[in-house]
């Protein structure tokens, strides 16, 4: 695995871990890497949005 840093807000972030508190992922790095899967794979979908609104910090 190759290590990545990412700058996220700290609300996000109070949300990630209260889904580890709550037992949904074991860890930070799991619950962003299942957020990081899903969106790959949503990508692959025909029924998918083209583009993504983005937005700046």
């Amino acid at each position: 695995m190759e290590r990545v840093t990412l700058r996220i807000p700290k609300q996000q972030i109070a949300e990630v871990e209260q889904m580890v508190e709550h037992g949904e992922y074991p860890n930070r790095s799991e619950a962003i890497r299942a957020a990081v899967r899903e969106m790959v794979a949503e990508e692959g979908r025909d029924d998918s949005p083209t583009k993504r609104p983005f937005a700046r910090a």
